[in-house]
C-alpha cells in the first residue's frame, strides 16, 4: 500500500511488532516524533512512553522503557530496552506496580532506592497508559 510504511520495534528478547502502518508517533528525547510514509532518514534516542501508531484506521499503542528509533527507506525500527504491546499489558497488575512504587517514594526511608522507585512509578505509569482504552 502506498500510504503505508514498515514499523518494527524489536527488544533484546526479540521482534515485538512488524506491521505496515500510516503513521507512528514516539516518545523522542526532546519531545514527540511523528512519522508518516516517505519521512526523511533519522536516529533519534526515546524516552520512557507510550508508541502511537495507525494500522488500517485503527489506533494502537505500545509501552516503551526507552531506547532508540531509526527511520530509512520507508521503515521505521525502534530499538527499546522493554516493548509492550498495549492490548497485552495486566492493567490491574500495572495499578498495583503504581501503588507500590508511589508507597515507596512517601516513605523516603534510607533503605529506599528512590531513583529505582521514581523508574518504576515512571514505567507503571507508562503501562498503563499504553493499556488504557483509545478515547
Amino acid at each position: 500500500m502506498a500510504d503505508t510504511f514498515q514499523l518494527r520495534v524489536v527488544t533484546p528478547e526479540g521482534q515485538i511488532l512488524q506491521e505496515d502502518v500510516e503513521f507512528v508517533l514516539v516518545p523522542g528525547e526532546n519531545g514527540e516524533l511523528g512519522f508518516l510514509p516517505n519521512h526523511s532518514p533519522l536516529i533519534a534516542g526515546l524516552n520512557p512512553g507510550v508508541l502511537r501508531y495507525n494500522i488500517s484506521g485503527s489506533k494502537k499503542k505500545i509501552a516503551l522503557s526507552g531506547g532508540f528509533v531509526e527511520v530509512a527507506d520507508n521503515q521505521t525500527t525502534v530499538l527499546a530496552d522493554t516493548a509492550e504491546i498495549g492490548e497485552m499489558i495486566d492493567l490491574e497488575r500495572a495499578t498495583a506496580a503504581k501503588e507500590r512504587a508511589e508507597k515507596r517514594l512517601s516513605l523516603r526511608t534510607m533503605e529506599i532506592d528512590v531513583r529505582r522507585a521514581e523508574f518504576a512509578l515512571r514505567r507503571a505509569m507508562v503501562r498503563i497508559a499504553a493499556a488504557e482504552k483509545q478515547r
